[in-house]
């Protein structure tokens, strides 16, 4: 087991390509944190296998806010969402369908999937020195918002190498102290699309950030994960690797 660093955020997306919500903490289940990406407007007139509506197609859907608690859902989820103009809506509302078809110029309908609406996996996870290295190289500076990549949890590496992520894949991630720690296996890169142009203050589009990503490392930036073992998450909590070749071993009664 490798010790990688600690949590350094933790968010949750309760409406696909909305603001996201800063926790210190957040329940880890099979479908990843606890209210993440449990709603989305689908596009009424896209009858394909994705018809969600994404800031791909509506750059300022990102400026919208959830908030609030619904008490009775057993996850925290919002109960409205205030727009870029600073007007709320309740979130099921006709009012907020009706804002967002304006905008889009066709209908929507809003989704409630309890399972959580995934682009590939519940759970994506990326590290600063990531972020600040395609900063850097997009020549945006070191405080590149990392807002921009949408992650679940934020990894405060201790080696400050850029595109760490990688070496992970195919191994387990536990945050926390203990046996029962919960934990993620990394399957696979998380491959970039052009969100990552848009920043989160303005939805303005700055695509040097994906070309970028494309240069330094075919296109990818963090990763996925599924979970294998359900509980909390805190800020602050250490997180360690257990790589594939340790699991190989284990597997296979070595020592």
């Amino acid at each position: 087991m490798i010790h990688l660093g600690h949590v350094r955020e933790i968010a949750r997306y309760p409406v696909k390509s909305m603001a996201g919500v800063a926790t210190g903490s957040a329940f880890l289940g099979w479908h990843g944190l606890g209210g993440d990406r449990r709603f989305a407007f689908r596009r009424m007139e896209d009858e394909g296998s994705f018809p969600w509506l994404s800031a791909s197609r509506l750059p300022e859907l990102i400026l919208y806010q959830p908030f609030g608690i619904d008490e009775l859902s057993g996850e925290p989820l919002p109960t409205h969402v205030r727009t870029p103009k600073g007007s709320c809506f309740e979130l099921r509302s006709a009012e907020l369908k009706t804002e967002i078809a304006r905008r889009l110029g066709s209908d929507v309908e809003l989704m409630n999937l309890k399972h959580g609406i995934f682009d590939e996996a519940a759970i994506s996870v990326i590290s600063p020195a990531t972020i600040a290295a395609i900063g850097r190289e997009a020549g945006a500076g070191n405080e590149l918002d990392r807002r921009r990549f949408r992650a679940n949890i934020v990894v405060e590496t201790e080696r400050g190498e850029p595109f760490l992520e990688d070496e992970w894949i195919g191994g387990s991630l536990l945050f926390g102290e203990g046996d029962a720690r919960p934990a993620v296996n990394v399957t696979m890169p998380d491959v970039r699309c052009v969100m990552i142009n848009l920043d989160p203050n303005t939805a303005d589009k700055d695509s040097r950030i994906m070309k970028t990503v494309v240069r330094l490392n075919q296109n990818n930036a963090g990763v996925y994960a599924t979970v294998v073992r359900t509980g909390i998450v805190r800020v602050g909590d250490p997180v360690s690797l257990v790589p594939t070749i340790f699991k190989q071993l284990r597997s296979d009664g070595q020592s």
